[in-house]
């Protein structure tokens, strides 16, 4: 299968999360599609991913709601008034070092708040199509070489990788109690490591090295020696809006996906900071500040072969081109460039290469 971008127009989807980095990539990516997009989150989180959120033109494109997921009652009200078609939920609490100082944040987040959307979708008939966005970090893990596939067992370490662990097992007995009749095809999708530009997060390498760039100082790098599964934010996007169409269109395409990088692209984060210093110039270089924290993972890769092989998905961007690209939005939102337009680009060069 080819996502077709023609499906989506005209198609009401909501999409919780859309003020985050990878929410707004999305809800771009839906407007140039023709799809009318509602989105429900929270005020982006940092002051620069708000400035970005409405240079992106997002917010202009689209129907934007300020609501907390945690909100039933609101979140209700919403889908009674948007009534979509196709919900994506991306909403959560999303970083590791965050969720050991705000446990019960995360937990009641990205629990109780994927318990909260799936209620409104079972008490919404318009709903036909219902993604929820994990991450790989959901599987108890083991440090071993090889990826891990969709049936390893889910247990993850920290209140963050914990709590999206318990997102898929709620999602997944919603589907089996209320949605074994086929009325919603319901899914899930485990992604990677995303990078790209606009995100300014904190305690990401990433958004780290942009900031040290800006800043003309070195890059301080906490963990040069962990491996992860890094890609464009763009590639699981795609393939977000691939499942949700296929499942639309067909029941058989429900399930459970990875989706990451090909095995050349899970580099270490020393690895990572070599390319990004290469692709910035100007003489940008890192130091090592390992220090004793919280547990962090060593060592994650995901199998992907199942998305693969069930609808043909492909990662288009190799890490160097992820970061180049990356690169190429930060310098142009550090020279004050029209962001819009910088998106806008990049999706069509991507969709052209998919």
């Amino acid at each position: 299968m080819k996502l077709n971008p023609d499906f989506y127009k005209g198609k009401k989807v909501l999409v919780t999360g859309h003020t985050g980095f990878k929410g707004m990539w999305l809800c771009k990516m839906l407007t140039m599609f023709g799809a009318q997009v509602n989105g429900y989150a929270l005020e982006s989180p940092t002051a620069e991913g708000g400035k970005v959120f409405v240079e992106s033109g997002v917010e202009a494109g689209i129907n934007s709601i300020i609501g907390d997921i945690r909100d039933r009652e609101k979140l209700l009200q919403v889908f009674a008034e948007v009534q979509p078609e196709i919900v994506l939920h991306l909403a959560a609490q999303p970083l590791v070092i965050e969720s050991y100082k705000e446990p019960v944040l995360t937990y009641e987040t990205n629990v109780m708040g994927t318990v909260n959307v799936l209620e409104c979708v079972r008490q919404t008939e318009s709903v036909q199509s219902f993604l929820n966005v994990t991450t790989d970090k959901v599987y108890e893990n083991k440090e071993w070489p090889w990826g891990y596939r969709e049936n390893e067992p889910l247990d993850g370490y920290d209140p963050y990788s914990n709590s999206k662990s318990c997102s898929e097992l709620v999602t997944h007995s919603y589907k089996k109690s209320f949605f074994a009749d086929g009325r919603c095809a319901i899914s899930t999708a485990r992604a990677g490591n995303v990078i790209g530009g606009g995100d300014f997060s904190v305690n990401r390498i990433v958004p780290d090295c942009i900031r040290a760039a800006f800043a003309g100082q070195d890059i301080e790098v906490r963990n040069p020696y962990s491996t992860r599964p890094y890609q464009h934010v763009l590639e699981p996007l795609y393939a977000y809006l691939l499942i949700a169409q296929a499942q639309y269109e067909d029941g058989k395409y429900v399930g459970w996906y990875n989706v990451g990088p090909d095995e050349c692209d899970c580099v270490t984060t020393g690895e990572l900071t070599d390319i990004f210093c290469h692709q910035w110039g100007e003489g940008i270089t890192w130091k090592n500040v390992s220090v004793e924290g919280p547990h962090e993972a060593n060592f994650l890769k995901l199998d992907c072969s199942k998305i693969k092989s069930h609808l043909g998905w492909q990662p288009r961007w190799h890490i160097e081109d992820a970061l180049r690209e990356t690169v190429v939005w930060a310098k142009a939102y550090q020279k004050g460039e029209n962001i819009a337009n910088v998106m806008e680009k990049q999706i069509r060069e991507f969709l052209r290469r998919a």
